[in-house]
């Protein structure tokens, strides 16, 4: 029954939905486009974005989506479906990990916690690299523990395996992480000389060079110095010490990030953390969640998901404490208001209208009312009704019961919402494009790598000449004296110019 549970959990996590909503503005836009131009010009090596190199990440996860595309065709699903695969056995492999070295039982906690916390469910159904790299990271991680208990050189090997993978998939951070915190942990049991000599295996050391520098070579003969430039030093170590596209935070940034990506069982996931004994596999899961906090928040670059990088620890603390955990009212409490606030933020909006110095945002609340109205409200209110039994039957339960109310509203309501007002405007635009072969059409002043998937052509950005099509945002229009509307939804356009 567990299973079956799980099961249905990770399908509406990750898979429900999957191919039904836009691809989103800027990174889904960006791996997709960059994959369609894969598979167009046959280059299974250097990945472009607008004809242009793109260096933003190693090449494994491109390579699963190509061959996704190949099979189902190039759409939202095909695109999404490898990330929806690796979090699906991510999440068993946490589950099978807790259940060896506890039990089933705190095993399918684990799992549960993992399936229903907000960022996980959202970057399962991304079509970038972080669910595959999360997955490689989990599993170099474990087996890094499985090797420091039982000596088994297959347990190294399958290290060094899984890191090469990570590498392949994301760069440095796949190895940084379990490098780390296995030093950490060496010195913590006092076995440097152990760590050392595990990590200068010479047969692991193969095993790495041989999965994963491959490419590596074949790219920087390709490409040369302005590939090393630019993956390993402008986003690797350029990231972390300057802010790269506004993508900046104070030191509490992660924070505010936990309490929000852990819902709807933020609190006992906290509560897991501050709960911990002094077990060998507690200080090694501690090391490797405080490792990555602290990490990410002395960096300069800020985004949300460089912390999920941590969060296979939380889960598994959490599992520990779950059966001893009593305080229903804050942990059904807090995934209600959310949804509360959420299903009033467009009239919020709109109270705010006049402070909002983005005219695209506010041409797009301006026309979002028949997204957002009646039929949006009631929807996310039945769900916060359904909630309210909760209070009276057993307190497992439902937490059960509360995660798949969460995972619905979130992908069943919300991101299809948001999506319909942001995203659909753009898909259409393209669509359009593409059905009537317009020929010179420019980005102007807009970045929405999802038109040139939509359209299937090349859209470039740059300054546009008379007889030119431009795709834009409405507000944009006014930088041109004449123009012909020949596409306009919410808050985007096309226009040609005379």
């Amino acid at each position: 029954m567990r299973i079956l549970t799980l099961l249905a959990l990770f399908y509406l996590s990750f898979f429900y939905n999957l191919g039904s909503v836009p691809l989103f503005n800027l990174d889904e836009g960006a791996f997709g486009e960059a994959v369609r131009e894969m598979l167009k010009s046959g280059d299974f090596i250097t990945t472009y974005l607008g004809e242009e190199l793109r260096f933003d990440k190693p090449i494994l996860i491109y390579w699963l989506e190509a061959l996704s595309v190949k099979i189902f065709g190039l759409n939202e699903f095909a695109l999404r479906l490898p990330s929806a695969i690796s979090a699906f056995l991510w999440g068993f492999c946490i589950y099978f990990f807790t259940k060896r070295e506890f039990d089933d039982k705190k095993a399918f906690w684990a799992a549960l916690f993992f399936a229903s916390s907000l960022q996980i469910s959202i970057i399962a159904k991304a079509a970038i690299a972080d669910s595959l790299l999360n997955l490689f990271i989990a599993l170099s991680m474990f087996y890094t523990w499985k090797y420091f208990q039982k000596r088994s050189s297959k347990d190294l090997y399958l290290v060094f395996l899984f890191t090469a993978l990570g590498f392949l998939t994301k760069g440095p951070v796949a190895v940084m992480i379990p490098f780390v915190v296995s030093f950490l942990y060496a010195l913590y049991k006092k076995e440097f000389k152990f760590w050392l000599k595990s990590i200068f295996n010479l047969k692991g050391i193969l095993i790495f060079l041989l999965v994963a520098t491959p490419w590596y070579i074949a790219e920087y003969i390709a490409q040369g110095e302005a590939f090393i430039d630019g993956l390993f030093l402008k986003h690797n170590i350029e990231r972390f010490k300057n802010a790269f596209e506004s993508h900046s935070g104070g030191y509490f940034y992660y924070l505010f990030v936990l309490l929000i990506g852990l819902l709807p069982f933020s609190l006992v996931i906290l509560k897991g953390l501050f709960s911990i004994k002094r077990r060998d596999l507690d200080i090694f899961l501690l090391f490797w969640f405080l490792f990555v906090f602290i990490f990410f928040t002395f960096s300069k670059t800020k985004l949300p998901h460089y912390i999920i990088y941590g969060y296979t620890p939380l889960f598994i603390f959490a599992s520990l404490i779950v059966c001893k955990f009593k305080n229903r009212m804050l942990v059904l409490i807090s995934p209600m208001i959310l949804l509360l606030v959420l299903a009033f933020l467009p009239d919020i909006a709109n109270l705010f209208l006049d402070k909002i110095k983005d005219d695209y945002v506010r041409d797009l609340i301006l026309n979002s009312k028949d997204i957002f109205g009646v039929s949006y409200k009631i929807k996310l209110f039945i769900i916060i009704a359904a909630f309210l039994p909760l209070f009276f039957i057993k307190i497992r339960k439902a937490l059960i019961v509360e995660a798949f109310l969460f995972l619905f509203a979130i992908n069943g309501v919300l991101i299809p919402s948001y999506a319909a007002l942001a995203e659909e405007p753009i898909k259409e635009a393209g669509i359009f494009i593409k059905k009537n072969d317009l020929k010179n059409v420019i980005m102007y002043k807009i970045n929405t790598p999802t038109i040139m998937i939509y359209s299937k052509r090349i859209l470039k950005r740059t300054s546009p000449k008379r007889g030119d099509f431009i795709f834009t945002k409405i507000s944009n229009l006014k930088d041109f004296k004449n123009y012909k509307i020949i596409f306009k939804k919410r808050a985007v356009a096309i226009a040609k110019l005379p």
